[in-house]
């Protein structure tokens, strides 16, 4: 059997485990992170589990990666009611003056080979070059604790209270004529590739529609859909401005840098 057919049975029962443990003892229990492939499997399947209450979170409003919560308390009704297990590291160099210019990839390899697993890791933010990283509660003192160095940086990190962290994307505006708001003509216009090329990726599985696995070219985007496409980033549609004389539509994107 396929390695990764193998690994959504599994996170399948888990869910499904997880669901009926909420049921049984109207509590609360949690995933860890869930990527955008793993939410699209629990929202293709959610029917099949027990009718109880889904959350899902990931530290901020905007967060790609989330955990979901099984809600078997029937005094919570809404998202707000609910903490989290999800702690926010603020990441800073020791000294910004001989600091490396650190990606989200070295930020995310130094805390990976810290021994923790990809799963305990949410979001990471970057703010020119400080960070902001969203982990479970259960490993952020080993964090604060074992992270010191990402590439020849000496770094602290330090636990704030997730209210304290604000987000401001910075979002370039991209504009472009299509003949249909069609998700190949959107990732053409985003990613200034081809439609051909770029079909591939809706093919391979890599698109993502508002966390929702999209496999049709031709699936029609709404007003501020957002798209993620593994490898090459995210993105707002932020839907059509006008119809050029030659009939084509206008659009507008928000791609965030």
């Amino acid at each position: 059997m396929d390695n990764i057919v193998k690994q959504e049975q599994m996170l399948l029962r888990r869910f499904n485990d997880l669901a009926s443990m909420a049921e049984v003892r109207e509590c609360l229990l949690f995933t860890d992170f869930l990527n955008l492939h793993e939410q699209d499997l629990f929202i293709r399947t959610k029917n099949e589990l027990q009718r109880i209450k889904y959350f899902s979170y990931g530290g901020f409003d905007e967060a790609e990666r989330k955990i979901l919560c099984f809600c078997g308390d029937l005094t919570i009704n809404k998202e707000d009611d609910i903490l989290f297990p999800i702690s926010c590291l603020h990441i800073k160099p020791q000294n910004s003056k001989y600091s490396d210019k650190l990606s989200h990839r070295d930020i995310l390899g130094a805390v990976l080979n810290l021994g923790i697993d990809r799963s305990k890791v949410g979001d990471i933010i970057l703010d020119n070059n400080e960070s902001y990283l969203f982990c479970s509660t259960s490993i952020q003192d080993f964090i604060t604790n074992e992270l010191s160095r990402i590439k020849h940086t000496v770094v602290s990190a330090s636990l704030i209270e997730n209210r304290d962290f604000v987000y401001k994307p910075n979002l370039k505006p991209i504009t472009g004529t299509v003949t249909s708001v069609r998700l190949d003509s959107i990732l053409s216009i985003a990613f200034k590739g081809s439609r051909s090329n770029l079909s591939g990726l809706i093919a391979g599985g890599k698109v993502f529609v508002n966390s929702k696995n999209i496999l049709s070219n031709s699936y029609i985007l709404k007003e501020n859909d957002i798209i993620s496409v593994r490898g090459y980033g995210k993105f707002i549609y932020g839907g059509e401005a006008n119809r050029t004389k030659k009939g084509r539509l206008s659009v507008k994107i928000l791609l965030y840098e």
